[in-house]
């Protein structure tokens, strides 16, 4: 095992999977890091890309605010150099809109990889009949993707679906969409095993991934839902055959986690298991790159506080100081208090690992009146859905 970034001398091995395929971009490691707002920005994706391969996908932005040209939504599709490939993700709720945005950032070589997000369960989207709502009004769902993938093609940029099961069990939509998605010409779909009623409790339902792999067969099929560890990935692939895994909050405070799922899906064992000196420098370089990204000390150290918890997790970091760094305003501030904890202090081991994040509980999905009496979109849905593209995220 490992604790370090330096690289490892490894012997030859059986990678568990082939390289994950999407459109003619190539990852050796068949993993995607999920987009989650306010979290895989510009730096957190380089410290995930430093230490694995795979496709790290920016922060979700709005098809209408991308045809607005919002300020703030094409700072989120502004990529650097040596993001390669570099990847979008797009929620809409209107399919010339969808168009519209996709062309722009397909036409203006802002990205080499579209998603196209379905999932979100937030009950200010649902309501509205938007993400994880959206895919039960089959012909919207339809449209909005064609319409993604034909202004996509002409840039030869690939597009993928990632949605969720269904609104609840009684209403669940995730084969069908996956087959609309697959004859649409998308290059992958990806699937969280829960339902939007799910929200983020209990456990991800694995058997579903496997139904959708036995569904859709000619584009990968990708699994997401309850990964925390290297282990999680290659049990979900074990159990259900899936072309590559979607990583979320597993990998929050936890940005080596990429280099477990590139040597686990290598065919190789050893881990990285950080002691509590590692972990203060990843968190300073961090803030660092948060800096860098927002041109900002303050703004940068402030967005690096919510991180401060899921790093600490499992850490014998007391009270106090936990409080402090979670108030730092300053990279100096942010040295200072980095150095007050005990470098040597060892991996904690399984108080470090499992859950990240708060799951909640289950919810009752807050859908537009008489949404679920039919999958035809009435003209007065049509109106509501136009105000259904707000700056959330989720899926």
């Amino acid at each position: 095992m490992t604790s370090t970034n330096q690289p490892a001398t490894h012997t030859a091995t059986t990678p568990v999977l082939p390289p994950l395929r999407i459109g003619q971009h190539v990852s050796e490691t068949p993993v995607v890091l999920a987009p989650m707002a306010g979290v895989t920005n510009t730096a957190f994706r380089r410290l995930c890309r430093e230490q694995g391969d795979g496709f790290f996908v920016a922060e979700m932005v709005t098809s209408r605010a991308l045809v607005e040209r919002n300020d703030v939504s094409l700072r989120i599709v502004s990529f650097e150099d040596y993001e390669q490939p570099r990847s979008a993700q797009v929620y809409g709720v209107d399919p010339a809109t969808v168009g519209a945005a996709v062309s722009i950032i397909a036409g203006e070589d802002r990205a080499d990889h579209i998603d196209l997000n379905f999932g979100c369960p937030v009950p200010k989207v649902t309501r509205k009949g938007g993400g994880a709502a959206l895919p039960w009004k089959k012909e919207l769902y339809t449209r909005i993707v064609d319409a993604a993938v034909r202004a996509a093609s002409p840039h030869h940029v690939p597009v993928t679906v990632k949605m969720r099961m269904g609104i609840d069990d009684d209403h669940m939509t995730y084969l069908e969409a996956g087959k609309i998605a697959e004859d649409l010409g998308v290059s992958a779909v990806a699937l969280h095993a829960r339902t939007a009623a799910q929200h983020y409790s209990g456990q991800a339902r694995w058997d579903a991934i496997k139904n959708l792999k036995e569904h859709v067969t000619t584009i990968p099929v990708l699994g997401n839902g309850d990964i925390w560890s290297a282990e999680d990935a290659l049990n979900m692939v074990a159990h259900t055959g899936c072309d590559g895994v979607v990583v979320g909050r597993g990998c929050q405070g936890r940005p080596w986690l990429f280099a477990d799922l590139t040597a686990a899906f290598a065919g190789r064992d050893e881990r990285v298991t950080p002691g509590l000196g590692y972990v203060a420098e990843t968190i300073y370089r961090h803030g660092e790159y948060l800096v860098e990204f927002f041109g900002d000390e303050g703004r940068g150290l402030r967005d690096l506080r919510k991180h401060m918890a899921w790093y600490l997790k499992g850490y014998a970091v007391g009270g106090e100081a936990r409080q402090a760094l979670a108030l730092v305003d300053s990279l100096a501030d942010l040295r200072r208090k980095l150095d007050e904890l005990d470098h040597d202090a060892p991996y904690p081991g399984e108080a470090a690992e499992g859950q990240r994040g708060r799951a909640g509980s289950p919810k009752r999905p807050i859908l537009p009146y008489g949404w679920l009496d039919s999958r035809e979109l009435s003209d007065e849905f049509r109106i509501t859905l136009q105000e259904a593209e707000l700056s959330v995220s989720g899926g």
